[in-house]
């Protein structure tokens, strides 16, 4: 097990780290302003549906059904087929209709803005038919136990991104802009490219060659059917946390100029601890609970979860201290440079402290909920993720008066910590006082400590 957290951790680290070089590069090239918020809010549609379609929502409704079933090979592919042709239709719309759709984005940006970022957001959309692909052979992987590839690939995202960054940084703004957007596509056939260098590695193309030739020959629809069935409450529970940061963006637009940009790099920070230790470990654990809870295992399930909790809570209460102590001192490190001035990291740290309020309840939310799409309880695990989208967008309205972007971000905490709540009592208090009593350490002492410092 650890092995697996270690690797997909390590792979998930370097993507980061690359990742931060990348927006210190673009912080230092566009600064905080119209352009870097017009390249930023053209890249979230498509980041939107990435995190929503490819990501979180198919791979939990996907591993699930693939495992149970009897004919993989063509269910997976029959799968593919499907995603593939709708995800190219919605970009060819997204071509045709630009404007549209990027004033679904800013409906308080004016013709001027809507007009320049409309191109961007048509190229920009092409990513998510690339990022599908990378997600599909993902899921392949993963069912192999082999995190490390799709961990790491979004390094060559980012190199595409800093490469573009480096050749244009005499160019004007709105150049750059355009030179990032067609990076990002790069970066996204590189990606597809390193799978299936993995896929041939690990065995795996004879399962999708055949799919495609037994595809027409094989009856797969009771298993499309049980799918469908945990695709859609996948979606919408895996959809809310995006949809939250889509309308924060929207509602940012209303703000000062910069605000967009002060959730989005605060919002990088935060995402570096979640991603490296929420994500990887329940990642990792995720085939291992889905094929024990499968194979009628719940003592070797609940053996694993055991383990991550533990795990989980003391680096992401360690976390939580660094983040809210040091959070200016970080923001100036990393930002502060070129057209990225101090009164930018001062709002930006703001943010990030609010954002780091929510790590430990989100972070454990995330394990918690992967538990629940393994015993393949999707609709339950929706209706939380509902219940906290709406409890997020309430506090969003009335702290964006006061408190400007960093309102939006302790709402998203308080929705965050509402959703960890919500998730213990569905997977039943009795398995959370279990874990509790197993090791009552430095570990508990050390996450408490944490999300009291981060709450006060």
């Amino acid at each position: 097990m650890f092995k697996s957290i270690f690797s997909n951790s390590f792979g998930i680290l370097i993507s980061r780290v690359t990742g931060l070089g990348r927006d210190v590069l673009m912080t230092s090239v566009l600064g905080a302003n119209m352009w870097s918020d017009i390249f930023l809010m053209a890249f979230k549609f498509p980041n939107l549906f990435r995190r929503i379609f490819a990501e979180g929502s198919f791979t939990q409704s996907f591993m699930p059904s693939y495992i149970a079933s009897n004919q993989k090979s063509v269910f997976a592919v029959a799968i593919f087929i499907r995603f593939m042709v709708f995800i190219v239709a919605l970009s060819f719309l997204v071509t045709l209709f630009p404007g549209f759709f990027t004033k679904m984005l800013a409906w308080d940006w004016g013709h001027d803005l809507i007009s320049k970022t409309a191109p961007l957001t048509a190229i920009n959309f092409w990513y998510l038919d690339l990022i599908f692909i990378v997600t599909f052979l993902g899921a392949l992987l993963q069912h192999k136990e082999h995190f490390f590839t799709t961990a790491f690939s979004t390094v060559w995202l980012n190199i595409a991104m800093i490469v573009a960054l480096i050749l244009f940084t005499n160019s004007d703004p709105q150049t750059i802009v355009y030179a990032l957007s067609f990076s990002i596509l790069i970066g996204g056939l590189l990606q597809v490219a390193t799978h299936l260098y993995a896929i041939r590695k690990q065995g795996l193309m004879k399962v999708l060659i055949g799919g495609w030739k037994y595809r027409k020959t094989k009856d797969v629809k009771a298993e499309e059917s049980k799918f469908k069935s945990l695709f859609i409450p996948s979606v919408v529970g895996n959809s809310t946390a995006q949809i939250a940061s889509f309308i924060d963006t929207s509602l940012a637009s209303f703000l000062a100029a910069g605000s967009v940009s002060y959730l989005f790099y605060a919002n990088r920070i935060f995402q570096l601890p979640f991603a490296i230790i929420a994500l990887a470990i329940t990642t990792a654990l995720f085939p291992r609970i889905a094929k024990a809870i499968n194979n009628g295992n719940d003592e070797l399930a609940f053996e694993n979860l055991h383990k991550s909790f533990w795990l989980l809570n003391a680096l992401l209460g360690l976390s939580v201290l660094g983040g809210i102590l040091l959070a200016e001192p970080i923001i100036w490190l990393l930002f502060e440079r070129g057209a990225f001035d101090i009164e930018d990291t001062i709002n930006t740290a703001h943010v990030l402290q609010m954002y780091m309020v929510g790590l430990i309840p989100f972070g454990l939310a995330k394990l918690f909920s992967m538990y629940l799409y393994a015993q393949h309880k999707h609709l339950k695990a929706a209706k939380i993720a509902v219940i906290s989208l709406v409890i997020n967008l309430i506090f969003s309205v009335i702290l964006m008066q006061s408190m400007g972007a960093a309102g939006l971000a302790l709402a998203g905490s308080i929705g965050g910590a509402v959703q960890f709540i919500l998730t213990i009592q569905a997977v039943g208090w009795t398995i959370f006082f279990d874990l509790l009593k197993t090791r009552f350490s430095l570990y508990f002492v050390l996450g408490t400590l944490g999300f009291g410092v981060a709450f006060y």
